[in-house]
């Protein structure tokens, strides 16, 4: 009987312990509940309970990650898209996570997710496409604003895909096409200007100096050579005759 008893105490010995004792990881917090009355969060380290008294809830303060589910939204321009992102969290005070909320981590997605669509019903299709990153902050300040009474700090939201609709698609590839074709006739204008300015500056300096306009003459008639046609019609200019036919039609004894 002594024995018995002995083992019985024991066990309860060991039953009180193993109920007594918590030890919490750096990252963790336990928030303590006495007869049911907050009595705030402990840790990391050792805890010693009140065994059949405290009630302990282990909240982790690491960052979470959180992929917030395909939405469909209704742009302001009447396009229908869906899209998903991505939120970035964490606990800065475990009391409040666990009191003021009922599960912090299905209501901030929850928030999330009306959140994306309240904003995104706001902007065009072009600006989801274009100003992704002022977006992101609208969307982080918003959710943010929202889950602080709960204790959580939201630092990061990305919008990672837009599924557009197959006839939006085509639409806008063939806008990008047609811009790439706009930018391709602009440049082109831009080098024929610029070709032109260059051209018109020469002549104005070769036609100031006859002679001038003879060595180019003579210049386009040796790259000329350099190709292998067997007939080459190049026109002569009339000035390179000039001289000679000044002087043989001059009046005898005038050059005298």
């Amino acid at each position: 009987m002594a024995g018995a008893g002995l083992l019985t105490i024991i066990i309860i010995g060991l039953f009180i312990l193993a109920n007594a004792i918590r030890i919490l990881r750096e990252y963790e917090r336990g928030v303590v509940f006495r007869l049911g009355r907050l009595m705030g969060a402990r840790g990391p380290g050792l805890i010693l309970l009140i065994p059949l008294i405290d009630r302990i809830v282990r909240v982790s303060l690491r960052v979470v990650t959180m992929d917030v589910p395909a939405q469909d939204v209704i742009t302001r321009d009447n396009v229908s898209v869906k899209v998903n992102a991505v939120i970035y969290f964490r606990v800065m005070d475990a009391n409040k996570a666990i009191v003021a909320v009922e599960d912090y981590l299905y209501a901030t997605s929850m928030i999330s997710q009306t959140t994306l669509r309240s904003v995104l019903g706001q902007v065009e299709l072009d600006d989801l496409l274009t100003n992704r990153e002022k977006i992101n902050q609208q969307l982080q300040h918003i959710i943010d604003d929202q889950t602080e009474p709960w204790g959580i700090k939201v630092s990061v939201v990305e919008v990672k895909n837009e599924d557009l609709p197959e006839n939006m698609q085509r639409a806008i590839a063939r806008q990008a096409e047609a811009e790439r074709e706009r930018r391709a006739k602009v440049i082109h204008a831009e080098g024929e200007y610029q070709a032109s300015e260059k051209l018109a500056a020469a002549a104005g300096v070769i036609g100031k100096t006859p002679v001038g306009i003879q060595l180019r003459f003579l210049s386009t008639l040796a790259e000329v050579a350099t190709e292998k046609n067997s007939t080459i019609v190049f026109p002569v200019p009339i000035d390179l005759f000039a001289p000679f036919v000044e002087k043989f039609t001059k009046p005898k004894g005038e050059g005298k």
